[in-house]
């Protein structure tokens, strides 16, 4: 495995960060190098939040932005008004995108999953907003970046409560191209 390369693009509050950690660790799990990096100033609940997630077969020496990822994943489709959320995504990139239906992006290919849905069908909310970090971690072990047993193991050791589970395993079950 050559480094591969993943920007999540999310809104305060809804658990980006939180997400390239998950993802990170169980990459780590899966006995691969990994590292995460948030990026975010002063902002508030529901600004423009940007992480960053390295995953490689050998030990990772960089740490800071990703500016030509592999693959983009969209938490939050309204970022997508305010940040051009495929700048640099690489040529045959991937994009990974929160929503209820098909959404093309011209040059790459897609997959989507409905995790706001499938958060609130849990109760993952936080003052008010779906929590979508442990629901994106089920999508993604379905697309092969990590496994599943991994995605599990790591959302065990960051929260108790089970439902966490339970909403990466939805979206694990319900994630399309």
């Amino acid at each position: 495995m050559t480094m591969y390369e993943i920007r999540i693009h999310s809104r305060g509050g809804q658990g980006g960060v939180t997400a390239a950690r998950l993802l990170a660790l169980s990459a780590i799990h899966d006995g691969k190098y990994a590292t995460a990096c948030p990026f975010y100033g002063a902002e508030r609940r529901g600004a423009p939040i940007v992480s960053f997630v390295r995953i490689d077969d050998k030990p990772i020496k960089i740490y800071s932005q990703i500016k030509k990822p592999d693959m983009v994943v969209v938490l939050d489709a309204s970022v997508m008004d305010v940040v051009d959320v495929l700048q640099g995504l690489k040529k045959g990139g991937h994009v990974f995108i929160n929503s209820a239906g098909k959404r093309e992006f011209a040059g790459f290919s897609a997959s989507h999953v409905d995790l706001t849905s499938i958060a609130l069908k849990e109760n993952l909310v936080v003052a008010g907003s779906p929590i979508l970090n442990t629901p994106v971690l089920g999508a993604l072990a379905k697309m092969g970046i990590i496994s599943v047993d991994s995605a599990k193991k790591s959302i065990r050791e960051m929260f108790t409560d089970e439902r966490n589970v339970k909403a990466a395993e939805a979206a694990y079950k319900e994630v399309s191209a």
